[in-house]
């Protein structure tokens, strides 16, 4: 049995506190990163935008922890809420069309093993 099996090896509460923001542009904060995954925080002001992008070996999802945006998952785009899970397969093109709100994200990437 490994660490992970056995213990809790990492632990951040409250992980809306983390968010940081600038004026300038969105900001990504790592918060766990493993060979296989990637767990971070997007944190928007208003009118900010993450650019529409694609991952052609990993899914995406976002989770809204707080605010509200509006989101494009291939050809859709959604107004989201706090609580709101997107999500995008790989290859599938995805980003934030504009943040409407001071927003932070909970976003999760897994790693293509190829």
């Amino acid at each position: 049995m490994d660490n992970h099996e056995s213990t809790i090896a990492t632990f951040l509460p409250r992980l809306a506190e983390r968010a940081r923001f600038a004026a300038e542009k969105m900001q990504k904060l790592d918060c766990v990163e493993t060979p296989r995954l990637l767990l971070g925080l997007n944190c928007f002001e208003p009118t900010q935008a993450q650019k529409v992008h694609a991952h052609a070996g990993a899914d995406k999802f976002y989770l809204v922890l707080s605010g509200r945006a509006k989101v494009v998952v291939g050809s859709e785009a959604r107004d989201v809420a706090a609580g709101d899970l997107v999500f995008a397969p790989a290859g599938v093109v995805h980003g934030v069309e504009t943040a409407y709100e001071r927003t932070v994200m909970l976003i999760g990437m897994t790693r293509d093993q190829a």
